[in-house]
């Protein structure tokens, strides 16, 4: 997410855009003329990593749900986990060719030499950050999502045109917001909040039928401070979506391979099909037709 300390919280169960959903064009980095990645430049016994023949993926101490399972990324299972050995693999490294290593959020955005080849946590891909850090492509554009209280009229909806009639809430400035106003258009005229704290509170007092945030934040209010609380559905893309992407050192040799397979994989589906193991049918966050 766009700052570290927002980013904590949701990543506590839990913005180039190459996809992994459905309705956003790929855009993949470009390389300069000379650095064109190639399948020879890009093979395992090309590659430079810290330690030849290996993979040293990093994550954060804990690792949480649905991204990890269980805080074992050597397990590869959670969407993060899964995208982690996919990568991996599509460079050539076997599951016992990749080794995790465990490297706080805020460190590893900070300037200086990396532990790691590549980290996978969450990043939201930023101006600010790629000045310390490369970013590969994204591997995820995160989804505004609509969450209820269980005892809520909407909960267990399964459309946009089912919250027609909905009191929904929202940050106010946040795309969050944006998606309520541009896809659903409700017909009750849609709160907005000074910050998600408020919100969180008015749709615990019943004020509102649903809070539209990321979902990260959705799996985080749901999981940890809501469990009153479900998810209804993720809502179609709206506007610029905020991206995730594997951080690496920074002028990392690595990267344009690292960003080339992660465009590979946005472009065979693989993406696609992890989202929708790990975060929508796993994490039970579907999509709202």
């Amino acid at each position: 997410m766009v700052s570290s300390s927002s980013r904590t919280r949701a990543a506590a169960t839990a913005a180039v855009l190459l996809v992994a959903v459905a309705g956003c064009a790929p855009q993949e980095v470009t390389p300069t003329p000379d650095a064109v990645p190639t399948a020879a430049t890009c093979a395992k016994d090309s590659l430079k990593t810290r330690t030849p023949g290996k993979l040293t993926v990093a994550t954060d101490e804990p690792a949480y749900e649905p991204w990890f399972k269980g805080n074992k990324p050597d397990s590869g299972e959670g969407f993060e986990a899964a995208v982690a050995y996919a990568v991996a693999g599509k460079l050539g490294y076997t599951p016992g060719d990749v080794t995790w290593t465990r490297v706080k959020f805020d460190t590893a955005i900070a300037p200086g030499p990396k532990t790691f080849d590549f980290d996978i946590n969450q990043f939201s891909i930023t101006e600010e950050r790629k000045q310390a850090a490369d970013f590969s492509a994204p591997y995820y554009l995160v989804r505004q999502t609509v969450i209820a209280l269980k005892s809520s009229k909407i909960a267990g909806k399964k459309s946009v045109a089912d919250l027609k009639n909905a009191k929904l809430g929202a940050q106010v400035g946040t795309t969050s917001y944006q998606a309520i106003t541009a896809l659903i258009q409700p017909t009750v005229k849609p709160q907005v909040y000074n910050s998600n704290d408020d919100a969180k509170k008015a749709l615990q007092n019943g004020q509102l039928d649903g809070l539209v945030v990321d979902l990260p934040t959705a799996f985080y209010i749901t999981g940890s401070e809501l469990p009153e609380a479900t998810i209804v559905g993720q809502l179609p893309q709206v506007g610029a979506p905020e991206a995730f992407g594997l951080l690496l050192d920074k002028d990392s040799p690595l990267t344009l391979c690292v960003s080339k397979t992660v465009g590979e994989l946005s472009g065979d589906g693989t993406l696609k099909q992890l989202e929708q193991k790990w975060l929508t049918q796993v994490a039970g966050a579907t999509e709202l037709q």
